[in-house]
């Protein structure tokens, strides 16, 4: 069959000539493919050459960065987050204690928490003494929440810290977001709790605090006139927790809130 490429060799059928052209025209197409790619390879090549001075400080700036991190890591960040789980030990005891306080007792105590006593720094000496490390993320959590309990003027420093705290999807998170809602309800600005409140239900979604926060929403909604949203947070309670205590106050705020909106 390979005598197409004999010289002088004619195709005797026009079924057999078709073949020919085609194989012909294969090997035609195999040889511009082949031709394209040895192109491309040799202008990648070329451009290598040129810009290799580039690539190498590239390649060097990166492994510097990786080992200034591994450094970092391994010889600040590690030891300073140590020290700081040490030092704020004081702080969490003042914390947790003024939990289950009242009254001026518990002022007192969160107050200790965020200024720090017995030779220990308090929470906000952590947060600007231990920054990026883990403690002063918890750290920016408890002062947030030590600010809120004791109200007065320190509203938007509960704000501050609540909103720099990190808890990904814990409780923690879900309750912070829900502590910067009261707070931003304490200054004024209700419409804007609303969101946080949302979001507050949202985060680690559970039976306990889901629909406390959906009810906070519900009223600052419907406080500010928006009665979509407060519609729609009392309709998830109502679906989605029809068990907990909060289930009850939904149905009538609903049934008032949808009856207002015809």
């Amino acid at each position: 069959m390979a005598t197409y490429n004999k010289r002088g060799y004619k195709p005797k059928t026009k079924k057999e000539k078709e073949v020919v052209e085609e194989v012909l025209e294969t090997e035609s197409t195999t040889a511009e493919v082949f031709s394209t790619l040895d192109e491309g390879a040799n202008k990648t090549e070329e451009w290598v050459s040129r810009n290799q001075n580039t690539i190498l400080y590239v390649i060097g700036g990166l492994a510097v960065i990786a080992l200034l991190w591994w450094a970092y890591t391994q010889f600040i960040l590690g030891p300073k987050s140590e020290e700081a789980v040490a030092e704020m030990t004081q702080a969490n005891i003042y914390y947790n204690d003024a939990i289950v306080a009242t009254g001026d007792v518990q002022d007192s105590l969160y107050t200790l928490a965020l200024e720090g006593g017995n030779g220990k720094f308090g929470l906000t000496r952590i947060i600007d003494e231990y920054s990026g490390t883990d403690a002063a993320n918890l750290a920016n959590y408890q002062a947030g929440m030590a600010y809120l309990n004791l109200g007065g003027n320190n509203y938007q420093k509960a704000i501050d810290h609540l909103t720099a705290y990190k808890g990904g999807d814990s409780v923690l998170e879900s309750i912070s977001l829900a502590g910067i809602g009261d707070a931003l309800v304490q200054v004024n600005q209700t419409a804007d709790a609303v969101s946080y409140y949302m979001q507050a239900a949202e985060t680690n979604p559970n039976d306990f605090t889901s629909p406390k926060y959906l009810l906070k929403a519900a009223n600052a909604a419907l406080a500010t006139g928006d009665k979509s949203t407060a519609i729609e947070a009392l309709e998830k309670i109502e679906s989605m927790y029809a068990d907990a205590d909060e289930a009850s106050t939904a149905k009538v705020l609903l049934g008032q809130a949808q009856a207002s909106g015809n």
